[in-house]
Parts: structure tokens; sequence; C-alpha cells
């Protein structure tokens, strides 16, 4: 089908405000920083495609690689063909999707992974543009991408349509793909799914739809399949999009500014937003945002934008945030460009938004950090009770992940305490492959938690973590298409128990029993218990009320350990999914299921918390910790009350009481509190006592003595001498080149992921409680060491590993005399299964390359490579290397 074409179009270099035709090295040249290409149809077509081109060929297979590109088309007709790989965000800038036109090609392929398999095409994006494919590629346009890949906005041209899967041509099969989304969209020809297993089209209209697996939705389509046949033919159909407001987008203005617009809420819609014209809605300038960069944005300059009422446009790249971004002010837009990922390492939330109306946030990863947060998005805090109704937030294309490019964790992907909140297209994902990937080492507890009532979700797509993987509290709920993995690598039954243990598993869809009205519509629930013979009781749990509804369930038994199933698809309803064949042991569906009974109302109070402890831990903070509470159906927050006034909540044993006076006495109770909102009695009161006001000025001593030392090809490790200060040192600063890269309370540091080859320079200061900071220390330098490890040579291939730290490693394949497409390792040692990840091929080192963290010296690693070679596939022995 589609392949990876040579090139043709233009590029455009934006001053900030309006737009000049420019050459292409000014392209990337704009106010949205150098990952972001500007492109103007004044350009050579050609220059436009060979950007485009080299672009994919780096992200093809880039699966956990830091790169991150934004693609945007001014208005106008570009006759290019290419190939969209990872991170990659292609968009029109015009108001409407056929401003801009691409006559030629814009297509995923699927050629990586082998037999056209596209489970694994993730995080990408099309949107606001028109295709008409070319005869290059039998005038289709091919789109073969699982989840995360939203399709949003376009106007898909094409005489043969569009395909959501590609052929192998070595079978003539369809390649595997697991999962998308079409919003808002037109298709002139058919839409064929091919082998597709399940999606969401909302929206939309098309001139036909070609066929479904296993569960394929549609709301407020256009000539949407009738659902009359289910489960024979998978479709589930809404007649009617009950409220949306189409996600907002970057574009320019007719005066030749940039601006993003907001489209209108609607209810009870059908069809897309553009069809009768222009999209109903609001323009918002560009100078209303805070243009984020990596290299310059903080937690800190980002919070005191929002504070300012500024907007947020992050542009691609990767945040590291030391502190939670605070958006406390209503109708607040946080927008990601080129799919851009957030951090957060300091265990906190990445974002919490106030019970405020009408916050957009949309584009986004939010990566787990590596110490453990309770959430990674908090919409609303605990107890939220305004109603949103008139004007909701909303939440589009966010991909919530734990592990897969370094290892993470965290309790919940995203918890919504606030009412009337609307998901759009949400992936909230525990890694099963890549870095950190294992039971023990990136846990979380639930993917989803909603606690406010009236929550809306247009496609949630929530994989694989530990227990519930969505659990839905409050009432209202209403869910169009839902798609879940549950967790791959039980160990065993016992690990995996739930209600006290009395319950095989966890369901993946549970509605607590307090829950008087919900309504699902769609709801696939798939197992590959790849690691121990598991079972889990039910894939749906949900209270036998009259308020409830699920509509067309569906449980799949993809794969797994003999004697694995799902016994039951809802309440004990329906039979067990065992083995792939017969048929029905493979998938089991229920078409309605309509509760009987009354409300069970839940009025036992949670036991009191226990052990309060109180600690100084400043002139203005004191911290506080107890110990858990109980309940019959489970405790949901923490109340903490100071001098006998709330103060605030937690999810956790802990809270951090700040913003005190010096030397000052306070003390504190802690009141359990379940989701029925029942409440326990206080706990012993604890008091204590501030630590007296310093009134410190005094910067500490600079650090001595800073000396750098090469480890590898990818690091460079730092030690000096430690500062005095007349309080206290905290920490120390670390600047690579002038620019800040690290902090450490140690005198030493590892700074990892360097080029092959090249000198850097260092410098580090100190600095103490009270914010004062050194002189900067001696300045050191050292060059990486050439590219190169302990390996070997095979028949076509040297391959090997550097050693990078007391914990890290790099595995690397490098071919000699031919080019492959892809690499897979296949590595595994004493307490970690086999891991199976695509390495990323290093345009510096010439080399397909991996790091692995969580190694130990002695450690005895196993591995073997999977390439491709001229269109096949082939393995080398398998090797073994101990870590030094």
């Amino acid at each position: 089908m589609v392949s990876t074409w040579a090139a043709v179009a233009g590029l455009c270099a934006l001053l900030p405000g309006s737009a000049h035709a420019g050459p292409v090295s000014a392209a990337n040249t704009t106010l949205f920083g150098p990952n972001v290409y500007v492109f103007d149809t004044s350009m050579p077509a050609a220059d436009i495609q060979a950007k485009a081109t080299s672009i994919f060929t780096q992200m093809e297979s880039n699966q956990f690689g830091t790169e991150r590109y934004a693609l945007l088309f001014k208005p106008g007709t570009y006759n290019v063909l290419f190939d969209v790989g990872f991170y990659t965000h292609v968009a029109g800038l015009g108001q409407n999707p056929d401003d801009v036109l691409i006559n030629g090609g814009v297509n995923v392929p699927a050629y990586w992974m082998p037999n056209m398999n596209a489970t694994c095409n993730f995080w990408r994006a099309y949107e606001n543009f028109s295709i008409n494919a070319s005869a290059a590629t039998n005038n289709t346009t091919t789109i073969a991408v699982s989840q995360a890949a939203p399709l949003r906005r376009m106007h898909i041209k094409s005489a043969g349509g569009l395909w959501l899967f590609q052929v192998d041509p070595s079978t003539g099969a369809g390649g595997w793909a697991s999962g998308g989304f079409l919003a808002d969209s037109v298709v002139d020809g058919q839409v064929l799914p091919g082998s597709q297993q399940q999606w969401l089209a909302r929206n939309s209209k098309w001139g036909s739809w070609g066929n479904a697996v296993w569960n394929m939705v549609f709301v407020g389509d256009v000539n949407a399949p009738s659902q009359a046949n289910f489960p024979t033919d998978a479709y589930t159909t809404v007649d009617r999009t009950p409220i949306i407001r189409e996600k907002p987008y970057l574009y320019v203005t007719s005066s030749g500014q940039y601006a993003v617009f907001v489209p209108a809420l609607q209810t009870n819609t059908q069809g897309p937003s553009w069809a009768a014209g222009s999209t109903p809605g609001t323009s918002i300038s560009i100078d209303q945002f805070y243009i984020a960069q990596p290299s310059t944005a903080s937690a800190a300059s980002l919070n005191s934008a929002l504070s300012a009422g500024k907007h947020i446009l992050f542009t691609p790249g990767i945040y590291q945030l030391n502190d939670t971004l605070r958006v406390t002010k209503p109708d607040t837009i946080i927008l990601g460009l080129g799919v851009p990922s957030l951090i957060p390492t300091s265990g906190q939330p990445a974002i919490s938004v106030a019970d405020v109306d009408g916050v957009k946030i949309a584009g986004l990863i939010i990566d787990a950090g590596a110490i453990n947060s309770p959430s990674l998005l908090e919409v609303g805090p605990t107890g939220s009770s305004a109603n949103h109704s008139a004007n909701p937030t909303f939440l589009y294309d966010l991909t919530v992940r734990t592990a897969g490019p370094t290892a993470g964790k965290n309790d919940v992907g995203i918890k919504i305490n606030s009412h009337n909140v609307v998901g759009d297209q949400l992936w909230l994902w525990r890694a099963d492959h890549g870095e950190g990937a294992a039971w023990n080492i990136n846990p979380t507890k639930n993917g989803l938690v909603v606690n406010g009532n009236n929550v809306t979700m247009y496609g949630l797509f929530n994989e694989h973590h530990n227990e519930y993987q969505t659990l839905w509290n409050g009432n209202g709920g209403r869910v169009y298409f839902y798609q879940s993995e549950i967790p791959y690598d039980v160990p065993n039954q016992g690990s995996w128990m739930s209600k006290n243990g009395t319950v095989n598993g966890y369901a993946s869809y549970k509605v607590a029993d307090t829950v008087t009205s919900h309504e699902a519509w769609g709801v696939g629930v798939y197992s590959y218990f790849r690691d121990a013979a598991v079972k889990s009781e039910n894939a749906i749990e949900v209270p036998n009320v009259t308020g409830v509804k699920i509509h067309h369930m569906t449980t799949i038994w993809l794969n797994g350990m003999a004697g694995s199933e799902i016994t039951h698809v809802i309440n004990g309803q329906g039979g067990r999914v065992y083995s792939n064949a017969p048929a029905e042991a493979m998938r089991q569906t229920i078409n309605e299921f309509a509760g009987t009974g009354t409300p069970v109302i839940d009025t036992q109070a949670p036991t009191v918390p226990g052990s309060l402890t109180a600690t100084a831990a400043s002139s203005s903070q004191i911290n506080l910790s107890w110990s858990a509470s109980t309940d019959n159906v489970g405790v949901t927050a923490y109340d903490i009350y100071r001098n006998g006034t709330l103060v605030g909540s937690s999810g956790t044993t802990s809270y951090s009481s700040t913003g005190l006076a010096a030397s000052t006495t306070y003390s504190f109770t802690v009141r359990a509190r379940d989701a029925a909102g029942n409440t326990s009695a206080a706990s012993t009161s604890v008091s204590a006592t501030t630590k007296a006001a310093t009134g410190d000025t005094q910067a500490p001593t600079a650090p001595s003595n800073l000396a750098a030392t090469a480890t590898s090809s990818s690091q460079i490790n730092l030690t000096w001498s430690g500062s005095t200060d007349n309080v206290g040192v905290t920490g120390y600063i670390i600047y690579r080149g002038g620019t800040q890269v690290g902090t450490t309370t140690a005198t030493s540091y590892s700074d990892t992921g360097l080029t092959a080859s090249t000198a850097y320079s260092y410098t580090v200061k100190a600095r103490d409680a009270a914010g004062n900071v050194s002189a900067s220390s001696n300045t050191a330098s050292a060059t990486t060491q050439a590219a190169g490890g302990t390996g070997g040579t095979g028949t076509e291939w040297t391959y090997g590993w550097d050693n990078n730290s007391t914990t890290q490693a790099t595995t690397w394949f490098k071919p000699t005399g031919f080019t492959a497409s892809y690499v897979i390792v296949h590595y595994a040692y004493t307490g970690i299964s086999q891991q199976n990840v695509t390495l990323t091929f290093n345009n510096t080192t010439g080399r397909w390359e991996l790091p692995v963290t969580g190694l130990s010296s002695g450690k005895v690693i196993s591995y073997s490579y999977t390439y491709n070679k001229n269109g096949a596939q082939y393995d080398t022995p398998t090797y073994t290397w101990t870590k030094p």
C-alpha cells in the first residue's frame, strides 16, 4: 500500500504574529520553536516532502524516543506524498479542513512491525486538512493505527477511500490493528476497517462503512451502519451526540495572524461541525497564550503564566515538572502541539484543575515519574460540588502513561472529582512493554477514577492496571466506547484478588455499588494472561439497580496461559473466554444489561485513622502521617483539620500543611471519608510547633573540585567537594554548557543521554532552604567515549552493550552491509521475564539502541535480536552479557 516517497512542497517561516514566505531553513524558526515546521505553498514542493520524509525515517519505529514534531500546513494545495511516524502531529492551519489539500497523500504504514502489524502504531495525530490520494497509493488513504492516534476534522477525498489497516503482501491478510478514533470528519468514499479490531467514530460521515471485527461504536454519525444484527455485526450506533465541544485548534486568521479557534458547545448533534459552513465558535489570539518550549519552560514559569490568566500552548518536546501545574481560572486552555510529554518529577500530579468552568486540556502525553504520584491529572479537588453543565471541562487526546520510555509509578492516571467533565479520546496505559514494564516496577491501581456526577466519555481506552481499570463512583456517568486489556503480567492468582481477597481478579469496568444511575455503549474487555493461569470473575461489575444500563458488551481471550480466563461478562452473566478455539471460547457477548433492583445505600462510616503524627519540617510547614482506615466499600479520601478547621484533603495517608507562621503551635486531626459521603470520627489530636524563622540571606559557598569523567559513549559522571552554609545546604544545581540539566542532594551526578565522542562542560551551584544560591563552581569538561561496547560480531551485524552507570546499560545492534527497517531486542534476566522492545535508530552512532535501567552489577542478561532486511524478518542467536 503505502511507502516512504521522496519529496515535494515548500516551507514558510513565520515571525511572531504574521506569516511570510521564506526558505526551508527558516521553516522551523517560528515562535513555536525548532521542532515545528510551518509549510507554505510558495516553497518548492520537493523541499516539504523531503523534510516530512526525513522526519518519518527518524520516527517510523521510534516508539519510546524523545523526539517530537509538528508539521503545519498553511491554506493552499500541496502536491506531496509522505508517511507519518511516532510523535508527529500533522495539521492544517486553515479555518476549515478544505482550506488545506494534500494532493498526493499522507499515510501511516505498518512496515516496521512484522506482518504489517499496526498494534503499536501509537502517539501521532491528523487534524484539520483534506487528502486526495494519488495513483501511487491506488488512490487510497491508509492510516494503519491503534490507540492514541486521533483523526480530527479530516476530509478524505481519495477515490479509494480510507483504510484503517494495512495488508501484508506476503500473506494477503490484513495486519493487526487495535482501535482508533475518528471525529468531526468526512470520507467521501468507503471507510474500510479491515482487520481493525475496534473503533469509535463520532460526528462524522462517509459514503459507506466496510465491516466490523469485535467492537465498533458510532455516535452522532451520518450513514452509520445498523446495530440491529449485533453481535454478528459488531456495531453499536447512537444517533446523536448528547454534548460536545470539538477540540480547540491552531490556525492562521485571514489577516495572517496565529490564533486558536475554540468551537462552541453543542448538544444533540449529528455529523461534522463544519459540514454546513465554518465550525461555530470563537477565536483567541496567540498573544493570549504562553508558548512553552522545553528548553526554557519550567513549572514555575508555567504556573506564573496560568496565574496571570494566560493559556498554555506546549510545543513539541519533553517537559520535566518539579511542581504541579495548577489551573485555577475558568476557560483556561492547555493545548499540546506535536504530542509533547509532561513528566512530574516530585511525586505530585502533573496537572490539577480547580472546580471551575470550561477548562480544555488537549493533545498531551503525561508520563509517570520515578517518584510515585497519587494521580497524574486531577480535575477538581476532592469534594468538588459545583454544577458545570453550562460550560463543562473537556479532556481531549490525552495519553496517561506509566513506564514504557522509562520506569514510572502512580496510583491513579486521571482522577475526576468535578461534575459534568467530558473526555474525548483518552488512553490510560500502564505499559505492558518497554522500560520498567513489570508487575512490581510500574504499579498502578486504576487508570481512571470518576467521583464527579454527570461525567461523559467518548472513546475510553484503559489498560493493564493492577486493580480496577476504571472505577466509577459518581452518578449520571455515560461512556460511549470502552476498550480495555486487563493486565498481562499478573504473577499468580493470589496477587490479583478483589473484594478483600474473596473474588478472582478485578473487573475492568467497575461501577461502585453506591451508584444509582449510569449508562455505557460498546464495552469491550480483553485478556492476555501471559505469565500465569489467572482468572477474572467478571469483565464488568455494576450495581443491579434500575438506573444502570450497559449496551453491547464483548469479552475476548486474546491469548494466554492455559487455564486463564474471564469467567463472566457482567455480574456473573455471560460465558467464559479461555482459548482461541472454538469461536465461543474466544469471544462472548451480551446485548443488554438493565438493572432491576433498588440502590444499595451505604451508611457505614470508615474506621478512625490511627497513629497520627505531626513533624515540623520548617518555619512554615508541618508534615502529617497516619495509618489507613478501612471501610465496607472503600475509603476515598482523608480530610485534614487544623485547629478545628478543615484545611485540605489527601488521597494518601500523609499531608503537608504549609504557609504556617514561624514558632507557632498547631493542632491537627484527620477524618476518613468514603464515596457515599460517610465520615469517620476524628483521629486523636496531635500538635507540633513550627521552627523559628531564620531570616537567612546568606548564600552557600561555591562547590569546589568539580571533576567530570566519561563512563560511556552516552554518560559523564560528576563529583565535587561539598559547600558550606550558615544554616545548611539542601541541594546542588547542575549546569551543562550553562543550561540547567538536573539537581541532586548528593555531591555527585550522572549526566546521561549524551552523544558519543562529544565534549561537554559543566558547572555546579549550591542552594539552601531559603533559596539562596551560591556562585558557580569551577568548570569541568569531559568527552564521551566513542560508540561501542561489550559485544561481538554476527554474520551480518555487530552487537553488544554499553555500560552507562551502576544501574543502566544500553544494548545496541548495528547492521553491516544492509539497512534494517526495524530491530527488536528480546532480553531477560533473573527477576524479569522476557521483554520484547523495539530499538531506536541513533543517527549519530549508526546503531539501533535501547537504554535499559534497573540493572545491577553481576546481573546476567540473555538476549537476542529480531531484524528486518529487504522485507524479510530474521532472528539472531541468543547471547549473554554480565553487567560489570
